[in-house]
C-alpha cells in the first residue's frame, strides 16, 4: 500500500512517542552526517523481471545524508531512544537495467528504535555500540522506461541498525563523536507502472556528528 508523507507520519509519531516517555537520568540529542555507501543488490520487478543492480551512495549530492537520534540514558551503562537516518541509493546505471530512473534518494529513510551500550571511563572518550529495529519509509523515484513514474514516500519493510562509535566530551553539555553504521532493510514498493519493486538494501556509513545533553 502507497503512503503518502509517510517520513514526516512516521517523526510525528517519533516526537510523539519522545515527549510522552518518563524522564530518565540524561537525556541525548545527537546530528550526523559522513560518507555512505551501498553494494550491489536484485531488485525484482513483478513486471519486468529481476536485475542485479550496482548502487551507489553520493553521500554529499543533494539532498546528503544525515541522521538525527534521540537518546536516554537510564543510567551510566544503558539508554534507548529514537532515530530517523537519511540515507540514499542511486542505480549506477539505471537505463542499462531497462529504467529511466531507479533511485531512493530523498532518501532511503530508515526510522528505528534503539538500545545503546556505553562505557564511561576517567577520560573524555566513551566507546560506545546500539542496535535498531524499525522500518524503511524511502522516497520511492522509479519509472520503467517510456512507464509512469513513480514518485513519492512509502513504508517498504522492516530495518535493522547496528553501530559502533566512541564520543568525546567536550564540556558538561556538548559532545562530538565518530562510528561506523550499517543498516539492512527489506523493501517492497508499489509502482504507478503496475506491478511491485522488491529489493533487499544494506548501507555502510562512517558517520562525523555532535551530541547535546538536556
Amino acid at each position: 500500500m502507497k503512503v503518502i508523507n509517510s517520513f514526516s507520519v512516521a517523526a510525528t509519531f517519533a516526537l510523539t512517542a519522545l515527549s510522552a516517555a518518563p524522564a530518565m537520568a540524561e537525556f541525548e540529542i545527537g546530528l550526523y552526517g559522513g560518507v555512505q555507501t551501498a553494494p550491489h543488490s536484485t531488485v525484482e520487478n513483478s513486471v519486468l523481471g529481476d536485475e542485479f543492480v550496482k548502487w551507489k551512495g553520493k553521500s554529499f549530492a543533494m539532498p546528503p545524508y544525515y541522521g538525527i537520534r534521540a537518546t536516554w540514558w537510564r543510567n551510566e551503562a544503558w539508554g534507548w531512544g529514537l532515530e530517523v537516518n537519511h540515507a540514499k541509493v542511486y542505480a549506477d546505471d539505471p537505463a542499462s537495467h531497462g529504467y529511466d530512473r531507479l533511485e531512493f534518494t530523498d532518501g532511503h529513510n530508515i526510522v528505528t528504535a534503539n538500545v545503546w551500550r556505553r562505557w564511561q571511563n576517567d577520560t573524555r572518550w566513551t566507546p560506545y555500540v546500539g542496535a535498531g529495529l524499525g522500518v524503511a519509509i524511502p522516497h520511492v523515484d522509479v519509472q520503467p522506461a517510456g512507464e509512469a513514474h513513480t514518485y513519492g514516500y512509502q513504508v517498504t519493510g522492516p530495518a535493522v541498525q547496528l553501530v559502533a562509535g566512541a564520543s568525546y566530551q567536550l564540556n558538561e553539555r556538548w559532545a562530538v563523536f565518530g562510528e561506523y553504521k550499517g543498516t539492512y532493510s527489506s523493501n517492497k514498493a508499489d509502482l504507478d507502472s503496475g506491478g511491485t519493486l522488491k529489493t533487499d538494501i544494506v548501507t555502510s556509513a562512517l558517520n562525523i556528528g555532535v551530541s547535546m545533553k538536556f
